[in-house]
């Protein structure tokens, strides 16, 4: 069988764990302040806050820009289900945004057309590992005083104009969850450029206390989204693989490239000529995804849909106002993402290119 993701776990993963086991120190605290420093060094930002996954550093990071109740935040609506949900968390409003059907990324274009009075942040949404085109948003966010928050979790390592995504925007978010390019288990991570967002961010949390402080000195309202040390131990190995683990992934995706690009029931990937993708899904359109995955299943090739439902067709988010999402609709049926992960061999990707045509 081959899977459509696999996390690598090495000895160098478990050596790490066992010795912060071994130390007692297994809750948030020292490794998870290095992992923090690790991580904000290898994008290129001043402050890293590791969270418990991706959905809450989502959470975490729209209540560090003060989002709140009947606030407007302007998100794509080809995205998973947490890019809404966490903005329902806040009690603000999601206003879904329609997607490229090349990049498959946020329709920039589309986007001031749904800026209203109450509208306070926009969240691209850097899809399967491509960026988006974030100096254009960052323009409109300048020109309309909105917030800009990234969701990265599907974006480690990846880079617009040469520089790493997760030193963008106000903030920006990943998630460290087993299929993504590098993992803690569970986890998730905050990156931002400013003092005022990341100590709001710590406080929060940590159940409202001053930054990283213990005690019973709650200045306000907080969570529990602190990482664990045995997580970030992990996350520390992982992070040093992981320009290995992503150069892997490119080089699968070149050999799909190569080898489905002359097939004319399906189209390819699409990169912008400014980024580099790094290949968390390799995606195609599929014109009959049904048969194709038949003929996956048959052979035993993992593959996935990712999202067979926009989000504005999910029932607890048809009440949010949306209107021209045409091309969210049409990728919802098309989509069909093939395995690239590093794991795989040359005879795995012959296998997947054979099928496909087959």
């Amino acid at each position: 069988m081959i899977f459509i993701a696999k996390p690598l776990i090495g000895e160098e993963e478990k050596r790490a764990v066992s010795e912060v086991l071994d130390s007692g120190m297994i809750a948030c605290g020292s490794k998870t302040e290095e992992f923090e420093k690790k991580f904000a060094e290898y994008v290129g930002c001043k402050y890293a806050i590791a969270t418990t996954s991706g959905t809450t550093a989502l959470h975490l990071g729209l209540l560090s820009l003060g989002i709140s109740k009947d606030d407007e935040v302007i998100v794509p609506s080809f995205s998973f289900i947490a890019s809404a949900n966490s903005i329902l968390f806040c009690n603000a409003k999601p206003v879904f945004c329609d997607v490229n059907q090349e990049t498959f990324n946020i329709e920039i274009n589309k986007i001031e057309n749904l800026i209203t009075g109450k509208t306070k942040a926009i969240m691209p949404v850097h899809l399967y590992g491509q960026p988006v085109d974030i100096r254009l948003i960052s323009d409109i966010a300048e020109d309309h005083d909105l917030k800009v928050i990234g969701d990265a979790c599907q974006a480690h390592g990846a880079k617009y104009n040469g520089k790493m995504i997760g030193s963008f925007g106000d903030v920006e978010c990943f998630s460290f969850y087993p299929t993504k390019n590098m993992t803690t288990g569970e986890g998730g991570m905050i990156t931002t450029n400013s003092q005022e967002i990341a100590e709001r961010a710590y406080s929060i949390r940590n159940h409202g206390r001053d930054e990283k402080q213990c005690g019973y000195d709650h200045g306000s309202l907080g969570y529990n989204y602190r990482m664990t040390n045995i997580a970030a131990a992990i996350g520390i190995e992982q992070l040093k693989k992981l320009p290995k683990f992503n150069e892997k992934r490119r080089e699968n995706a070149k050999y799909l490239n190569e080898n489905l690009s002359e097939l004319k029931k399906i189209s390819i990937p699409i990169v912008l000529k400014n980024v580099e993708h790094v290949y968390h899904l390799y995606t195609i359109k599929c014109e009959d995804r049904g048969k194709t995955v038949y003929q996956l299943q048959k052979n035993e090739v993992g593959h996935g849909i990712y999202y067979p439902k926009p989000l504005h067709l999910y029932k607890h988010l048809k009440q949010y106002e949306h209107r021209d999402l045409k091309n969210s609709e049409i990728l919802a049926n098309e989509v069909l993402s093939l395995p690239v992960h590093p794991a795989l061999n040359e005879q795995d990707l012959r296998k997947i290119v054979e099928v496909v045509s087959e």
